[in-house]
Protein backbone atom coordinates (compact mmCIF):
# COMPACT_ATOMS: atom_id res chain seq x y z
CA UNK A 1 0.00 0.00 0.00
CA UNK A 2 1.58 3.41 -1.07
CA UNK A 3 -0.55 6.84 -1.22
CA UNK A 4 -0.88 9.59 -3.10
CA UNK A 5 -1.32 13.04 -2.98
CA UNK A 6 -4.44 14.95 -5.29
CA UNK A 7 -6.36 18.09 -5.72
CA UNK A 8 -10.20 18.06 -5.53
CA UNK A 9 -12.43 20.37 -5.99
CA UNK A 10 -13.64 22.15 -2.45
CA UNK A 11 -15.94 24.60 -3.87
CA UNK A 12 -17.56 25.86 -7.68
CA UNK A 13 -15.68 29.21 -8.36
CA UNK A 14 -17.39 32.57 -8.68
CA UNK A 15 -16.07 34.46 -11.44
CA UNK A 16 -12.17 34.11 -10.92
CA UNK A 17 -10.91 30.73 -9.03
CA UNK A 18 -9.87 30.69 -5.54
CA UNK A 19 -6.80 29.29 -4.24
CA UNK A 20 -9.59 28.25 -1.22
CA UNK A 21 -11.62 26.47 -4.50
CA UNK A 22 -9.65 23.91 -4.30
CA UNK A 23 -7.89 21.27 -1.86
CA UNK A 24 -5.07 18.81 -1.06
CA UNK A 25 -5.74 15.48 0.12
CA UNK A 26 -3.79 12.21 0.00
CA UNK A 27 -5.55 8.51 -0.54
CA UNK A 28 -4.21 5.42 -0.36
CA UNK A 29 -3.19 3.14 -3.12
CA UNK A 30 -3.45 -0.21 -3.12
CA UNK A 31 -1.41 -2.52 -5.47
CA UNK A 32 -3.46 -2.54 -9.00
CA UNK A 33 -5.56 -5.36 -8.92
CA UNK A 34 -6.58 -7.94 -12.20
CA UNK A 35 -6.06 -6.25 -15.39
CA UNK A 36 -4.65 -2.68 -13.71
CA UNK A 37 -1.86 -0.59 -14.05
CA UNK A 38 -0.47 1.73 -11.47
CA UNK A 39 0.84 4.75 -13.20
CA UNK A 40 3.25 7.58 -10.92
CA UNK A 41 2.66 10.52 -13.11
CA UNK A 42 5.64 12.69 -13.96
CA UNK A 43 4.44 16.01 -15.36
CA UNK A 44 0.90 17.64 -15.60
CA UNK A 45 -1.28 20.26 -17.52
CA UNK A 46 -3.48 22.63 -16.45
CA UNK A 47 -5.47 24.21 -19.23
CA UNK A 48 -8.11 27.21 -19.80
CA UNK A 49 -11.16 24.69 -20.71
CA UNK A 50 -10.68 23.38 -17.16
CA UNK A 51 -12.36 26.59 -16.21
CA UNK A 52 -15.68 25.63 -17.98
CA UNK A 53 -15.82 22.30 -15.93
CA UNK A 54 -15.92 24.24 -12.81
CA UNK A 55 -19.41 25.17 -13.70
CA UNK A 56 -22.26 22.62 -12.91
CA UNK A 57 -23.99 23.08 -16.11
CA UNK A 58 -23.51 21.05 -19.32
CA UNK A 59 -21.30 21.36 -21.54
CA UNK A 60 -19.22 19.43 -24.41
CA UNK A 61 -17.17 17.54 -21.63
CA UNK A 62 -18.79 16.96 -17.71
CA UNK A 63 -18.70 18.72 -15.02
CA UNK A 64 -16.10 18.40 -12.12
CA UNK A 65 -17.59 16.96 -8.70
CA UNK A 66 -17.24 18.80 -5.70
CA UNK A 67 -14.90 16.53 -3.27
CA UNK A 68 -13.78 14.42 -6.26
CA UNK A 69 -10.10 14.76 -7.97
CA UNK A 70 -10.02 16.88 -10.71
CA UNK A 71 -8.89 15.51 -14.53
CA UNK A 72 -6.62 16.46 -17.02
CA UNK A 73 -4.07 15.34 -19.46
CA UNK A 74 -0.54 13.89 -17.88
CA UNK A 75 2.58 12.02 -18.14
CA UNK A 76 3.27 9.26 -16.47
CA UNK A 77 5.44 5.89 -15.77
CA UNK A 78 4.39 3.17 -15.23
CA UNK A 79 5.53 1.41 -11.63
CA UNK A 80 3.40 -1.72 -11.75
CA UNK A 81 1.38 -4.03 -13.70
CA UNK A 82 -1.24 -6.66 -14.41
CA UNK A 83 -1.96 -5.74 -18.20
CA UNK A 84 0.25 -7.56 -20.38
CA UNK A 85 0.28 -4.51 -22.67
CA UNK A 86 2.00 -2.34 -20.22
CA UNK A 87 5.33 -2.70 -18.48
CA UNK A 88 6.94 -1.15 -15.33
CA UNK A 89 8.91 1.75 -17.04
CA UNK A 90 6.48 2.03 -19.55
CA UNK A 91 5.54 5.76 -20.59
CA UNK A 92 1.95 6.74 -20.80
CA UNK A 93 0.00 9.55 -21.31
CA UNK A 94 -3.18 9.62 -19.25
CA UNK A 95 -6.38 12.13 -18.77
CA UNK A 96 -5.58 11.34 -14.91
CA UNK A 97 -3.80 14.84 -13.80
CA UNK A 98 -3.80 16.68 -10.32
CA UNK A 99 -2.68 13.36 -8.56
CA UNK A 100 0.78 12.08 -7.60
CA UNK A 101 -0.43 8.51 -9.08
CA UNK A 102 -3.19 6.29 -9.61
CA UNK A 103 -4.44 2.90 -10.66
CA UNK A 104 -6.59 2.13 -13.82
CA UNK A 105 -7.91 -0.99 -15.68
CA UNK A 106 -6.77 0.91 -19.60
CA UNK A 107 -8.94 -1.81 -21.09
CA UNK A 108 -12.27 -0.96 -19.54
CA UNK A 109 -11.35 2.52 -19.63
CA UNK A 110 -11.07 2.43 -23.24
CA UNK A 111 -14.21 0.23 -23.68
CA UNK A 112 -15.99 2.63 -21.85
CA UNK A 113 -15.13 5.57 -23.74
CA UNK A 114 -13.51 7.59 -20.47
CA UNK A 115 -10.28 8.13 -21.86
CA UNK A 116 -7.54 5.72 -22.86
CA UNK A 117 -4.30 5.24 -21.35
CA UNK A 118 -1.55 5.26 -24.34
CA UNK A 119 2.07 4.50 -24.38
CA UNK A 120 4.18 7.01 -26.15
CA UNK A 121 7.60 6.70 -27.63
CA UNK A 122 9.18 9.91 -26.68
CA UNK A 123 11.80 9.87 -29.76
CA UNK A 124 14.37 11.76 -28.17
CA UNK A 125 11.32 14.32 -26.65
CA UNK A 126 11.24 15.41 -23.27
CA UNK A 127 7.69 13.50 -22.12
CA UNK A 128 6.48 16.86 -20.99
CA UNK A 129 6.38 17.64 -25.00
CA UNK A 130 3.37 15.64 -25.23
CA UNK A 131 1.45 17.84 -22.83
CA UNK A 132 2.10 20.99 -24.95
CA UNK A 133 3.88 21.28 -28.35
CA UNK A 134 3.60 17.44 -29.40
CA UNK A 135 0.01 17.09 -27.66
CA UNK A 136 -3.16 18.43 -27.44
CA UNK A 137 -2.13 22.01 -27.96
CA UNK A 138 0.11 21.32 -30.82
CA UNK A 139 -2.84 19.89 -32.56
CA UNK A 140 -5.50 22.53 -31.61
CA UNK A 141 -3.05 24.98 -33.38
CA UNK A 142 -2.60 22.41 -36.39
CA UNK A 143 -6.38 21.72 -36.60
CA UNK A 144 -7.62 25.69 -36.73
CA UNK A 145 -5.02 26.50 -38.53
CA UNK A 146 -5.09 24.01 -41.15
CA UNK A 147 -8.74 22.78 -41.20
CA UNK A 148 -10.77 25.16 -39.99
CA UNK A 149 -9.30 28.16 -41.30
CA UNK A 150 -7.88 26.71 -43.94
CA UNK A 151 -4.70 28.72 -45.06
CA UNK A 152 -4.38 30.06 -48.26
CA UNK A 153 -1.41 31.73 -49.92
CA UNK A 154 -1.04 34.78 -49.20
CA UNK A 155 -3.06 35.34 -45.87
CA UNK A 156 -2.11 37.63 -42.75
CA UNK A 157 -3.06 36.00 -39.90
CA UNK A 158 -3.72 37.43 -36.64
CA UNK A 159 -3.50 35.53 -33.56
CA UNK A 160 -3.92 36.03 -30.00
CA UNK A 161 -2.70 34.98 -26.65
CA UNK A 162 -0.13 34.18 -29.49
CA UNK A 163 2.47 33.70 -26.95
CA UNK A 164 0.58 30.85 -25.02
CA UNK A 165 0.69 27.11 -25.86
CA UNK A 166 -1.75 26.80 -28.51
CA UNK A 167 -0.96 30.47 -30.05
CA UNK A 168 2.99 29.85 -30.30
CA UNK A 169 2.13 27.12 -32.42
CA UNK A 170 0.06 28.72 -34.54
CA UNK A 171 2.38 31.36 -35.29
CA UNK A 172 4.98 29.32 -36.16
CA UNK A 173 2.95 27.01 -37.96
CA UNK A 174 1.65 29.77 -40.37
CA UNK A 175 5.28 31.35 -40.71
CA UNK A 176 6.89 28.54 -41.99
CA UNK A 177 4.38 28.19 -44.70
CA UNK A 178 5.10 31.14 -45.28
CA UNK A 179 2.47 33.69 -44.02
CA UNK A 180 2.31 37.11 -42.80
CA UNK A 181 2.07 37.10 -38.78
CA UNK A 182 0.67 38.98 -36.30
CA UNK A 183 0.34 38.09 -32.90
CA UNK A 184 -1.06 39.45 -29.79
CA UNK A 185 0.69 39.38 -26.27
CA UNK A 186 0.70 41.06 -23.03
CA UNK A 187 4.47 42.14 -21.77
CA UNK A 188 8.15 42.78 -22.98
CA UNK A 189 9.06 39.08 -22.25
CA UNK A 190 6.30 37.65 -24.26
CA UNK A 191 6.99 40.12 -27.12
CA UNK A 192 10.46 39.13 -27.12
CA UNK A 193 9.75 35.83 -27.79
CA UNK A 194 7.43 36.54 -30.30
CA UNK A 195 9.62 38.28 -32.27
CA UNK A 196 12.26 35.70 -31.56
CA UNK A 197 9.92 33.26 -33.77
CA UNK A 198 9.76 35.26 -36.73
CA UNK A 199 6.26 36.67 -36.29
CA UNK A 200 5.94 39.85 -38.45
CA UNK A 201 4.53 42.17 -36.01
CA UNK A 202 3.87 41.78 -32.35
CA UNK A 203 1.10 43.96 -30.20
CA UNK A 204 1.58 44.27 -26.36
CA UNK A 205 -1.82 44.47 -25.93
CA UNK A 206 -0.77 45.31 -22.36
CA UNK A 207 0.86 48.53 -23.21
CA UNK A 208 -1.48 50.02 -25.92
CA UNK A 209 -4.70 51.76 -25.01
CA UNK A 210 -6.28 50.87 -28.22
CA UNK A 211 -5.81 46.95 -29.58
CA UNK A 212 -8.51 47.69 -32.54
CA UNK A 213 -6.71 50.71 -33.46
CA UNK A 214 -2.91 49.29 -33.33
CA UNK A 215 -4.22 45.76 -35.66
CA UNK A 216 -5.57 48.64 -37.95
CA UNK A 217 -2.08 50.18 -38.17
CA UNK A 218 0.04 46.85 -38.68
CA UNK A 219 -2.49 45.90 -41.12
CA UNK A 220 -3.56 48.78 -43.50
CA UNK A 221 -4.72 45.73 -45.64
CA UNK A 222 -6.39 43.75 -43.55
CA UNK A 223 -6.09 39.77 -42.51
CA UNK A 224 -7.21 37.26 -43.62
CA UNK A 225 -6.97 34.71 -40.81
CA UNK A 226 -8.21 35.31 -37.21
CA UNK A 227 -7.16 32.36 -34.51
CA UNK A 228 -8.95 33.86 -31.71
CA UNK A 229 -8.37 32.43 -28.00
CA UNK A 230 -9.31 35.85 -25.85
CA UNK A 231 -12.39 37.16 -27.35
CA UNK A 232 -13.71 40.53 -25.88
CA UNK A 233 -11.64 43.68 -27.62
CA UNK A 234 -9.37 41.23 -29.44
CA UNK A 235 -12.42 39.39 -31.32
CA UNK A 236 -13.24 43.45 -32.02
CA UNK A 237 -10.15 44.16 -33.40
CA UNK A 238 -10.06 40.99 -35.89
CA UNK A 239 -13.40 42.34 -37.47
CA UNK A 240 -12.77 45.57 -37.53
CA UNK A 241 -9.43 44.44 -39.67
CA UNK A 242 -10.79 41.89 -41.81
CA UNK A 243 -11.08 41.40 -45.39
CA UNK A 244 -14.08 40.11 -47.27
CA UNK A 245 -14.76 36.29 -46.74
CA UNK A 246 -11.91 36.51 -43.77
CA UNK A 247 -11.80 32.74 -41.69
CA UNK A 248 -11.75 32.94 -37.94
CA UNK A 249 -10.99 30.11 -36.22
CA UNK A 250 -12.27 30.20 -32.31
CA UNK A 251 -10.61 28.24 -30.38
CA UNK A 252 -11.00 30.20 -27.13
CA UNK A 253 -12.53 33.15 -25.36
CA UNK A 254 -10.20 33.29 -21.98
CA UNK A 255 -11.46 37.10 -21.28
CA UNK A 256 -15.05 35.22 -20.54
CA UNK A 257 -14.41 32.22 -18.69
CA UNK A 258 -14.69 33.97 -15.32
CA UNK A 259 -17.66 36.90 -15.70
CA UNK A 260 -20.29 36.75 -13.28
CA UNK A 261 -22.65 38.43 -15.62
CA UNK A 262 -23.37 38.97 -19.33
CA UNK A 263 -20.58 39.45 -21.23
CA UNK A 264 -21.05 42.21 -23.90
CA UNK A 265 -20.55 40.95 -27.72
CA UNK A 266 -18.54 43.04 -30.09
CA UNK A 267 -20.24 46.33 -31.11
CA UNK A 268 -19.14 45.69 -34.61
CA UNK A 269 -20.54 42.10 -35.16
CA UNK A 270 -22.75 43.41 -38.07
CA UNK A 271 -19.43 44.08 -40.25
CA UNK A 272 -19.48 39.93 -40.19
CA UNK A 273 -22.77 40.25 -42.61
CA UNK A 274 -21.32 42.68 -44.64
CA UNK A 275 -18.05 41.58 -45.16
CA UNK A 276 -18.75 37.74 -46.09
CA UNK A 277 -17.22 37.02 -43.06
CA UNK A 278 -17.00 32.74 -41.82
CA UNK A 279 -16.77 32.37 -37.87
CA UNK A 280 -16.01 28.61 -36.74
CA UNK A 281 -15.90 26.87 -32.93
CA UNK A 282 -14.28 24.13 -32.86
CA UNK A 283 -13.29 21.28 -30.45
CA UNK A 284 -10.20 19.49 -31.32
CA UNK A 285 -11.44 16.22 -29.84
CA UNK A 286 -13.66 15.89 -33.03
CA UNK A 287 -11.15 16.24 -35.06
CA UNK A 288 -9.04 12.83 -33.97
CA UNK A 289 -8.36 12.05 -37.50
CA UNK A 290 -5.87 14.38 -38.43
CA UNK A 291 -3.74 13.42 -35.63
CA UNK A 292 -1.51 10.60 -37.34
CA UNK A 293 -0.64 13.61 -40.08
CA UNK A 294 -0.23 16.58 -37.78
CA UNK A 295 2.25 13.59 -35.63
CA UNK A 296 4.41 13.49 -38.68
CA UNK A 297 4.21 16.83 -39.48
CA UNK A 298 5.45 17.80 -36.05
CA UNK A 299 8.56 15.70 -35.91
CA UNK A 300 9.89 16.86 -39.69
CA UNK A 301 9.22 20.38 -38.17
CA UNK A 302 10.78 19.65 -34.84
CA UNK A 303 13.83 17.56 -36.15
CA UNK A 304 14.08 20.55 -38.82
CA UNK A 305 14.45 23.40 -36.37
CA UNK A 306 11.09 24.96 -37.62
CA UNK A 307 9.35 24.78 -34.58
CA UNK A 308 10.36 25.69 -30.97
CA UNK A 309 8.33 25.87 -27.23
CA UNK A 310 8.29 27.28 -24.51
CA UNK A 311 7.03 25.97 -20.55
CA UNK A 312 6.21 27.92 -17.69
CA UNK A 313 6.86 25.12 -15.20
CA UNK A 314 5.37 25.20 -11.29
CA UNK A 315 6.69 21.62 -9.07
CA UNK A 316 4.95 19.90 -7.01
CA UNK A 317 0.92 18.37 -7.12
CA UNK A 318 0.41 21.18 -4.50
CA UNK A 319 1.18 23.73 -6.65
CA UNK A 320 -1.27 23.09 -9.24
CA UNK A 321 -4.12 25.12 -8.41
CA UNK A 322 -1.55 28.28 -8.39
CA UNK A 323 -0.45 26.86 -12.30
CA UNK A 324 -4.07 26.83 -12.57
CA UNK A 325 -4.90 30.45 -11.76
CA UNK A 326 -1.76 32.06 -13.05
CA UNK A 327 -3.54 30.98 -16.53
CA UNK A 328 -6.03 33.62 -16.30
CA UNK A 329 -3.20 36.51 -15.44
CA UNK A 330 -1.69 35.96 -18.08
CA UNK A 331 1.58 34.66 -16.25
CA UNK A 332 2.54 31.82 -18.16
CA UNK A 333 4.76 31.89 -21.31
CA UNK A 334 3.96 29.10 -23.60
CA UNK A 335 3.35 25.98 -21.95
CA UNK A 336 2.02 25.66 -18.19
CA UNK A 337 3.07 22.52 -16.71
CA UNK A 338 3.38 20.91 -13.49
CA UNK A 339 6.50 18.77 -12.56
CA UNK A 340 5.71 15.96 -9.77
CA UNK A 341 8.23 13.88 -10.08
Amino acid sequence: MSTSREIRLKSRPVGLPKASDFELATVELPAPGDGEVQVRNLWMSVDPYMRGRMYDRPSYVPPFQIGQALQGGAIGEVVASNDPDFKPGDIVNSMFGWREAFNAHPKSLAAAGLGAITKIETHGLPPQAFLGVVGMPGLTAYVGLLRIAALKDGDVVFVSAAAGAVGSIVCQIAKLKGHTVIGSAGGPEKVAFLKSIGVDHVIDYKATPDVVAELAKVAPKGIDVYFENVGGVHLEAAINSARPSARFALCGMISQYNETGKPEGPSNIIQAVGKSLRLEGFIVSNHADLFPQFAKDMAEWIKAGKITWKETVEEGVERAPDAFLKLFTGENLGKMLVKLS
